[in-house]
């Protein structure tokens, strides 16, 4: 009899009967919150009727047009619709499946426009788990490790993660800045260097936020140096953040934005955006798939465009996300286990430590599973896992959220002693 690969591990118990909104039914017919969202797919939350109506429709009409071969309405709307809401400038796309698909065509797209054969990205992100998207990966070992050589040409600077320096936000970012001047001086030339690879937020690295100053001194560089910033939004996309992009909390002008993720609600599809001249850079034959641009996918797609612009989910995200941030903060105050506390919008991670101030893994793992337990179904990241982060669908409510912190202050309190 066939099994999944042994390797493959649950976060939860949770066998799925049914998702509506922000909770699924599992086979016993038990209710849980879903604070997992497919760690942040499911953005209109589980089957939103009006995506699962355009998807159904779609199906009956064309399942796969493939889209270097022929063209399809779904995918000419959904360019149209996109280009509402990009970035300036930014007005030319190419699709894919996934987030990984996405890194590996814009390194792709930023080597040949370019010509320079390296790479810049930051301690803690996380790119994907293809051969490239892991080399460009710093957010833990698990994720590259085993499988060396890597792919060359990938230079590390720091993110300025202020709580793990145990430095104030300033002095990371200084420190940040710094030492991406340090490793051009001994690692990469700039006139070698072909682009910043940045996430507003780091995701799998522990749920912390970039500053404006750091990524105004990103710009500046790039600018000075002719190299291309690349902002992986593939994570915080999408209204996750309270903005549709999350690195509008920071005034930073991207070459490059990578979509996916909350894209089309939980069907596969990924995109990357950039100027039409920078795009036609790349070299002919280098972009296409097969499976990229689905129709389906594409139907889901501009249906979530239509649910996210109707219910004005964007400012639900902002709202609600405040709410989630200042109920975490306040267990946080009361419990000398969780070291921080942040987020951006519908972005939530609390920072489990010991007394002495190490990561504690261990904790924030237990607390993930006993809410688990308790109906709450949460994911730990971070380099150690320390980090239990919370990812809401944009559709959750007061009400929802308030059930989530209630749960949460119970099942800290029991699993650290911390009443």
């Amino acid at each position: 009899m066939a099994q999944l690969s042994p390797i493959l591990k649950q976060a939860t118990p949770v066998v799925v009967d049914h998702g509506e909104g922000a909770y699924l039914y599992d086979t016993s017919g038990r209710r849980h919150l879903d604070f997992t969202a497919g760690i942040g797919v499911t953005s209109t939350g589980h089957c939103h009727p009006r995506v699962v109506a355009a998807a159904r429709e779609q199906i009956g009409k064309l399942i796969h047009g493939q889209y270097t071969t022929v063209m399809h309405k779904p995918l000419l709307e959904l360019t149209e619709r996109l280009g509402e809401v990009l970035p300036k400038g930014l007005d030319s796309l190419f699709f894919a499946n996934s987030g990984s698909e996405a890194v590996e065509a814009a390194l792709r797209l930023t080597r040949q426009a370019t010509g320079r054969p390296n790479i810049i990205v930051f301690q803690g992100g996380f790119h994907g788990r293809t051969v490239a998207a892991a080399s460009m990966t710093t957010s833990g070992t698990r994720f590259s490790a085993g499988f060396s050589p890597l792919m060359s040409g990938v230079h590390v600077a720091p993110f300025p993660y202020a709580f793990h320096y145990g430095w104030d936000e300033r002095t990371a970012t200084e420190f940040a800045l710094r030492e991406l001047d340090y490793l051009f001086a001994t690692q990469t030339s700039p006139q070698e260097t072909a682009a910043f690879f940045v996430e507003p937020m780091l995701g799998e690295g522990g749920y912390v936020p970039a500053n404006p100053e750091f990524l105004a001194g990103l710009r500046r560089r790039a600018d000075e140096h002719g190299i291309l910033l690349v902002v992986d939004e593939i994570q915080t996309g999408f209204g996750r953040t309270g903005r549709f992009w999350g690195h509008e909390h920071f005034d930073v002008r991207p070459d490059v934005v990578l979509i996916a993720k909350g894209l089309a609600s939980g069907f596969p599809l990924s995109a990357i955006a950039a100027s039409k001249d920078l795009m036609g850079k790349a070299w002919p034959g280098s972009q296409g798939g097969t499976y990229g641009g689905n129709a389906v996918s594409c139907a889901a797609a501009v249906a979530t465009l239509d649910v996210i612009r109707d219910e004005n989910l964007v400012e639900n995200a902002a709202a609600r996300g405040r709410q989630l941030l200042d109920g975490a903060k306040a267990v946080g105050e009361k419990t000398p286990g969780i070291g921080d506390v942040r987020g951006l919008g519908l972005l939530v991670g609390s920072e489990f430590v010991t007394p002495d101030g190490k990561p504690d893994g261990a904790t924030a793992q237990a607390v993930q599973k006993t809410a688990a337990e308790k109906g709450l179904l949460l994911l730990t990241c971070g380099a150690f896992m320390n980090v239990v982060r919370m990812i809401p669908p944009l559709v959750v409510t007061s009400e929802q959220v308030d059930e989530a912190l209630e749960i949460w202050a119970d099942t800290v309190a029991s699993v650290t002693g911390d009443a």
